[in-house]
């Protein structure tokens, strides 16, 4: 595997080399989290899609189209939707109010407290989207090139850790258009046209599949509801994806750009669940779906194919790495840093600082959890049951209050919490009792406090 190591290195430093060039373009502080604000449709474009499909998207969809066949496609289905949603109805308001955090919405809408409040809840799902790509790179990364988990996860975390930190908005952006073309054409003009033809077309995967695996709804109604709640209007809230709509040059470029990218991620889902079908075929007895995706390169390609396919690999888990690697860091300096520093606004050297700081931390934390697919729900069953009530009645009920919106974040993350550890990662109870008791507490102590000051115009 000489050939494929060496080009797995290549791309490493190409993505080093992108990282330093954006550094020369970070000169200011709104250059380093938004890239200036000033980002055209091809740029836009494949920062939005590559940022969304990560390591769970593409590993986890393989996993879930081994498992349950083309139905697999749904998780993706859900992002690409999300993204479009976001794109065409909420990006021209955003735009408008030159802002750098979801919470800075709820600030201008409650008070500085509920600002405090939901960027704790938006810290630990950024960090947990990293999280989830950082866990899929090592896993990738151990099969591919037989080397302890460890390793395999520091290796490519660590890459991830450096350009973000010394470029930041406009190092991710670079090596996100790499990155989108290079998965492009390894995963879906490379891979899914040779698993295909290993598995003896599409004829063999009739033959050998049980009818189930052809059915969209196979996966169950219950889990598709549950993506939909859960992506669906996790997009929307997401501080990852909101930080790259702020880079936007202007909302055309939002709503064509943006929405072609969502389009994008539909398709991405389905050729990944094709793969993962066709692994089933060729691999029917495999012990952990998870590794179907890694099996398939290690095993279908040819050397120096092999290797462009790790790196394609890699391509799609550290643009979502990075993007929640930044997005953590800029929650902390922007909503919780200056509550420490007295109101201080931080600076370029902070942000750098606190983006490595971060990137320690989704090392060590990506070191103790092992399943991507789990990591990713923990991650948007927190956001979505914590922060989607609050934040849609900011901008759309005037009745609002920030003693509703405290109440229904603290109730809704805790009860997220609790039947994720009652009844598993999985589940659809945490989405469904969170968002429940959110919008309860959010009505009734709304209504029960003092009649609150308009809401934000956004439209």
């Amino acid at each position: 595997m000489a050939l494929d190591i060496i080009v797995v290195l290549i791309y490493a430093a190409g993505m080093l080399g992108l990282g330093w060039y954006g550094m020369r373009r970070a000169k200011t502080h709104e250059d380093y989290l938004v890239a200036g604000r000033n980002l055209g449709p091809t740029l836009y474009m494949g920062t939005m899609a590559t940022t969304v499909l990560g390591g769970a998207s593409t590993v986890g969809t393989v996993r879930l189209g081994y498992v349950h066949g083309i139905s697999g496609f749904w998780l993706c289905a859900a992002l690409g939707l999300g993204i479009i949603a976001l794109n065409l109805f909420l990006a021209k308001p955003l735009l408008r109010l030159k802002i750098f955090t979801v919470t800075q919405v709820l600030e201008r809408r409650y008070n500085p407290m509920a600002r405090q409040a939901s960027a704790a809840i938006m810290l630990a799902y950024a960090l947990m989207i990293a999280v989830t790509s950082t866990l899929a790179m090592g896993t990738v990364l151990q099969v591919l090139l037989d080397v302890p988990f460890w390793m395999a996860l520091l290796f490519g975390g660590g890459v991830v850790v450096v350009y973000s930190t010394i470029g930041g908005m406009w190092s991710l952006t670079l090596t996100d258009i790499v990155q989108f073309v290079i998965k492009t054409v390894g995963l879906m003009f490379i891979l899914l046209p040779v698993c295909l033809y290993k598995a003896g077309g599409w004829d063999m995967l009739v033959a050998k599949l049980p009818a189930s695996s052809f059915s969209w709804t196979s996966i169950g109604w219950d889990t598709i509801i549950t993506y939909f709640l859960i992506y669906f209007f996790g997009i929307l809230i997401g501080q990852d994806i909101w930080q790259r709509v702020f880079t936007a040059r202007d909302e055309k470029v939002c709503q064509r750009a943006g929405t072609t990218a969502g389009i994008y991620c539909v398709l991405y889902g389905l050729a990944c669940a094709l793969i993962g079908m066709a692994a089933h075929v060729l691999m029917p007895d495999l012990v952990n779906p998870n590794n179907a995706f890694a099996e398939m390169i290690k095993g279908q390609l040819p050397e120096g194919i092999r290797g462009l396919l790790m790196a394609a690999a890699l391509a799609a888990m550290m643009s979502t790495a990075s993007a929640g690697l930044l997005a953590a860091s800029t929650t902390l300096t922007e909503d919780l840093l200056p509550k420490l520093r007295g109101g201080k606004q931080s600076s370029l050297g902070v942000n750098r600082l606190f983006t490595l700081i971060t990137g320690l931390v989704v090392l060590a934390i990506a070191l103790a959890v092992n399943d991507v697919i789990s990591a990713l729900t923990l991650a948007y069953n927190l956001l979505v049951g914590g922060m989607l009530i609050p934040l849609i009645g900011a901008i759309f009920w005037k009745r609002a209050t920030t003693a509703g919106a405290i109440a229904s974040m603290s109730l809704g993350f805790t009860t997220a919490l609790f039947f994720m550890f009652k009844d598993g990662l999985e589940a659809n109870t945490p989405i469904y009792y969170s968002l429940a008791i959110g919008l309860v507490s959010f009505v009734v102590v709304s209504l029960a406090s003092r009649k609150p000051v308009s809401a934000v115009k956004l439209a």
